[in-house]
């Protein structure tokens, strides 16, 4: 069943039940009600019936009138000395033997056919213990509850129309973004990211249609990052591949003997080597995206992470005549996996050095609550149609070597719960900034 359809049951069942309460409670009240505003009503009309038998007027018109009957009755005498002609003298009997007069509140009265509503008054209190009973059919109070009870099913009627209208409405605007919703998570599952298109929505709705379609936008950028990724891995192990076949060819055909032989067995040792590298790297690239194990966490001292940093990349600075220098401007903790974070920073210093012309500045500052490490050198630069790319797999400028160093760094940084970005450096070059 659709959820619109089941909603719409739910009010619509709600509100039938409720009424259907209300509606049983009325009918069973009004009568009551009514019941008791007649016999008020009655009283108020024996005093002017006394009035008149006081004044010894003609009352029978006026009973037919009020639709009411009367008699009198004698508890000395047990005798009923008057009654209105309409009223038959047995059933005044049956009711005088039936039904007690001394009581103030009487009871519904019966004839066999119908009902009656009583009031009984004495007539002389001071003087005769004579009582005036006055009766007046139910039959009229019936059809006024009838009628309210008619006009309340009207009303409930009306109203279930009315809340099933309104009910269907307000589910159809909660439905509707849903099942478009549906649509474009079809077209996400059938990889048509292109058709995906915006839904109109409100509250928790909108939240998730945002977040399908920032789904869809990282599912989309993760299909084109890992299919340029296969395609850049099957190319940087090609080549090797293709070196160390052609010499290894070359050497079983005798094509290169000596000498060449030998430069060629080199060369076949440093791709090899070459080829070791770029398959290690992809593996710790997969165990990032994928192996939690592989990350240990502890807490660590940012001082302590610079420092290892710069005794490891020394030597590569000296070599390339860098001057290599750091600043902390204030220590702190972080919780990292130290030996990862490590090799994320040192693969982003060691690029550092080998584009620098002169000089590599590693500083650390506090800004915001967090702990930002610049990395910067004087060297050309980087392009502006890589930075974009930069920490993308398999994407190296002039001077990389596999191309994924700086993807790495990026998994580890934000295995870390950090972030890495690369800017303009006042240096000059470029500046690389690990926020922690």
């Amino acid at each position: 069943m659709r959820l619109q359809t089941q909603l719409t049951l739910a009010f619509t069942t709600l509100l039938v039940i409720t009424m259907t309460i209300v509606a049983v409670m009325v009918h069973s009240l009004l009568l009551d009600y009514l019941i008791q505003n007649e016999k008020n009503q009655m009283q108020e009309k024996a005093e002017v019936f006394s009035s008149i038998l006081s004044a010894e007027v003609s009352f029978q018109q006026w009973l037919d009138n009020e639709e009411l009957y009367m008699f009198v009755y004698d508890h000395v005498r047990h005798q009923v000395l008057l009654y209105t002609p309409s009223l038959d003298v047995d059933l005044i009997v049956d009711w005088v033997t039936t039904y007690d007069l001394t009581q103030s509140d009487q009871p519904l009265w019966h004839d066999g056919k119908q009902q009656y509503v009583v009031s009984i008054f004495p007539m002389y209190p001071d003087l005769v213990a004579q009582d005036v009973v006055l009766v007046t059919p139910l039959d009229d109070l019936q059809e006024v509850q009838q009628t309210f009870f008619n006009r309340l099913m009207i009303v409930f009627l009306v109203g279930i129309l009315i809340i099933i209208l309104l009910t269907h409405y307000l589910t159809h605007r909660l439905v509707t973004p849903l099942t478009q919703l549906k649509f474009q998570l079809k077209k996400i599952e059938k990889r048509k990211f292109d058709d995906i298109k915006r839904v109109r929505a409100s509250g928790e709705i909108k939240e998730v249609e945002e977040s399908v379609i920032d789904m869809a936008t990282e599912l989309e950028r993760y299909m084109k990052s890992q299919q340029q990724f296969f395609q850049n891995a099957s190319h940087e192990l090609k080549t090797p591949l293709m070196t160390i076949q052609g010499y290894a060819e070359g050497i079983k055909d005798g094509v290169f003997q000596n000498i060449e032989a030998e430069r060629g067995l080199e060369v076949m040792v440093a791709e090899i080597s070459r080829l070791k590298q770029i398959i290690n790297e992809m593996i710790l690239l997969a165990k990032l995206d994928s192996d939690e194990n592989v990350y240990q966490e502890k807490t660590l001292f940012i001082s302590e992470l610079v420092q290892s940093t710069v005794d490891r990349a020394l030597p590569l600075a000296l070599d390339q005549q860098i001057a290599l220098n750091h600043h902390i401007e204030e220590d702190a903790t972080i919780y990292v996996d130290d030996e990862k974070m490590l090799q994320a920073v040192m693969n982003i210093v060691s690029n550092a050095i080998r584009h620098a012309k002169s000089k590599v500045f590693i500083e650390v500052i506090q800004f915001s609550g967090r702990i930002h490490v610049h990395i910067d050198d004087d060297g050309p630069g980087i392009e502006n149609d890589l930075l974009p790319h930069l920490f993308e797999r398999f994407i190296k400028g002039k001077g990389g070597e596999t191309g994924l160093g700086l993807a790495i760094a990026r998994a580890i940084v934000e295995r870390s719960n950090g972030t890495v970005h690369c800017e303009k450096s006042p240096l000059g070059g470029a500046r690389f900034t690990i926020i922690l």
